[in-house]
This record gives structure tokens, sequence and C-alpha cells, in this order.
């Protein structure tokens, strides 16, 4: 896949070679979210930290081996984006394959493993049919919000959902509402609202048929 926008910008498959940048940058943009926070909870930063590069590194590598689309945006040579989808393709939720489990227990523990079985059960049980893929991970580097570049990694996601003839659609779990805002200008809708955990937010979907 290769979309290309503007000149120096531009859309493609990860390659093995990025995956240590793409977890980088997802790690960043998620330090903070509600859900990781409280599914991975410690009372040690230093262990939290820990636990979420652990969780990102063990899904990230999981999508990898199963060739899920994980889409780069790329400014020239340099990675500045990620968005990370899984589909039907794969077990998800409670089907998980057993060494994903083991990989992420060991890694989070056995507590914050299955908060992120409960948040895929939630999210697959809102979405219209089991032919929508959800986005697992989407994220810019933090010197690179701001410029526009999150609706064109936006844009580039759901270009790659239209050309998937398998897929119904896309759907994604937010908790910020300016994130919220950003979506549906883009093209998603609100599905339903959603609380996983203690953590509230929405799904919504982009529905490619």
């Amino acid at each position: 896949m290769e979309q290309t926008t503007m000149a120096e910008y531009r859309a493609v498959y990860l390659t093995a070679e990025d995956l240590r940048v793409a977890a980088s940058i997802i790690y960043n943009a998620y330090h903070d979210d509600p859900f990781f926070i409280e599914a991975l909870s410690t009372a040690n930063k230093a262990s939290y930290e820990q636990k979420l590069r652990a969780a990102i590194r063990e899904e990230l590598t999981e999508l990898w081996q199963q060739e899920q689309p994980l889409i780069g945006w790329f400014n020239g040579e340099r990675l500045i984006g990620v968005a990370c989808v899984i589909t039907h393709q794969v077990p998800l939720g409670e089907s998980r394959y057993w060494h994903w489990r083991l990989k992420m227990v060991l890694g989070t523990g056995w507590s914050s493993t299955q908060a992120l079985i409960n948040k895929e059960n939630s999210i697959l049980e809102s979405l219209p049919s089991n032919q929508y893929g959800i986005l697992q991970f989407i994220a810019l580097s933090p010197i690179e919000q701001g410029k526009g570049n999150g609706a064109k990694l936006i844009h580039a996601v759901l270009s790659w959902c239209d050309d998937q003839p398998e897929l119904d659609g896309i759907g994604v779990f937010i908790n910020n509402p300016k994130h919220s805002e950003l979506f549906i200008r883009e093209g998603f809708q609100h599905l339903s609202q959603l609380t996983i955990g203690t953590v509230d937010g929405e799904v919504l979907i982009y529905s490619s048929k």
C-alpha cells in the first residue's frame, strides 16, 4: 500500500524494521490514556511504564505476525505516525490465542491482560457485525501534532478500509472528546456510549459499505 497526499508525506505498510519506532510513538501517545492507567494499574510509575511498553510491544508483535495492517505515516523517510488495525481474521477478546495471552500475562500481569481482553469484548459486542475491524492504536509523534497529520492518517486508514472487500467497516473506542470530534470530521459516526472498567467513552464506526 502506498498513498501520497503531498510530496513529502506518504502512508505505507510498516516493515519489521519500523516496529521499534512505531512502539515508541504509540507509547508516548497512550502514556496518559485513562484506560491504560486503569488497566495497568500500579502504585509505581516506573512499573506502569514498563507494563505499558510490554503491552504495546506484544500487541505490535502479534499484529505483525498475524499480517494485520500496520499503517505508517511518513514525512520523507521519517516515521511520524502509526495506525494499527485488527480484523475478524484474528481471534479477539476471549478467543485470543494462548501464546498472546501468555506473553501479555508475563509482561503486564493477569488482571491487566484480562482488562485488555474485556475491552476488546466490549467493543466487539458494540459493533454492527463481526465484519468490522478495530482500530487498536492510532498515534502521532508529539512534535507532529497540530499540523493536520492526524486527519491525514485517519484518511489513510479509511482509504485502506474501502479497499478491503471482506470488511464492512472499522470501529474505534474513544475516551477523549477532542479525538472524537476529529474522527467524526473525517467520516466516523457515533455508534454508542461505552464504559470500560470505570472509563467512559464512545464507540465510533466508519462503514465502508
